[in-house]
């Protein structure tokens, strides 16, 4: 269910297969038809409240299982999207991974092995903070392996999450789209704020100063891995409460679309009186 006179989020902000993707072109700084966020916070707390009833059909249901992968820029707000969008959910149905440096266990196996360990089973939302997307992008933009392996990886990712869909896997993939200005702005404030200071890193200018190469390698996964089984969603993120109610409203609309239902209960309960 869309809100009033809105067409689909799914539809406006997802990346069709085979089409190209200019980052550039795309303002994360949209807010739809918002104007403020008042308007939008509102919308939000009826789209969760929808999530939620269907989340709890969803966890009953046990047919298939949601995968939510987050990727994006430092400060666009991966972990803010969690905190807002599922707040209010059963924790009991939800689990959210962060993949960080891989560690010498996981640098044993393949690339996708800690990967599929961690994906959600039936009933259950996964949240991905970070993904194995991670060995096109920061792999990529660092020269931490040759063109030949992570050029090769983008078929291999296909293979991967086509393999998860056909074994009830829905895949939902955002990519919070924030500007280089924007960025700058939160950097700050993480600086100024002695609260936030402990999330800053002097590394956090390092990969700032990377930034035509990560949007070059977004560009490429976004374009080469968004498929009907796995679609990408390119979501303006320089509004937070606009970020949030977009995220929201995608998982919603699909799970919406899933239709999850109770499962029937067991004959011969009318008329059981507890004593």
């Amino acid at each position: 269910m869309t809100l009033p006179n809105q067409t689909s989020y799914c539809e406006r902000y997802g990346v069709h297969p085979g089409k190209s993707v200019d980052l550039s072109s795309i303002n994360p700084a949209d807010t739809g038809d918002f104007q403020n966020v008042k308007a939008a916070t509102k919308a939000l707390k009826k789209t969760r409240k929808q999530l939620r009833q269907l989340q709890d059909r969803f966890y009953a249901w046990h047919k298939k299982s949601l995968l939510i992968v987050l990727q994006a820029m430092d400060t666009a707000g991966k972990d803010g999207t969690i905190k807002h969008v599922m707040r209010g959910v059963n924790p009991q149905g939800v689990t959210v991974t962060s993949f960080k440096v891989p560690t010498p266990e996981e640098l044993s196996h393949d690339y996708l092995w800690r990967i599929h360990k961690a994906v959600p089973g039936r009933g259950h939302i996964g949240i991905f903070n970070r993904s194995h997307y991670e060995d096109v992008l920061v792999v990529r933009v660092h020269n931490l392996v040759p063109p030949e392996v992570w050029g090769r990886r983008y078929e291999q990712i296909n293979h991967f999450e086509q393999h998860l869909a056909e074994n009830d896997v829905v895949i939902l993939k955002f990519y919070l789209h924030i500007s280089l200005e924007e960025q700058a702005r939160r950097l700050q404030a993480r600086l100024d704020n002695p609260d936030k200071r402990w999330k800053f890193s002097k590394g956090d200018l390092k990969e700032r100063a990377l930034w035509p190469d990560y949007m070059a390698a977004y560009t490429d996964a976004l374009q080469k891995c968004s498929t009907e089984y796995a679609p990408w969603y390119i979501i303006p993120s320089d509004n937070k409460w606009y970020r949030n109610l977009v995220v929201a409203q995608i998982i919603t609309e699909t799970l919406q679309n899933i239709n999850p239902q109770y499962p029937e209960p067991e004959e011969g309960l009318d008329g059981i009186q507890i004593v």
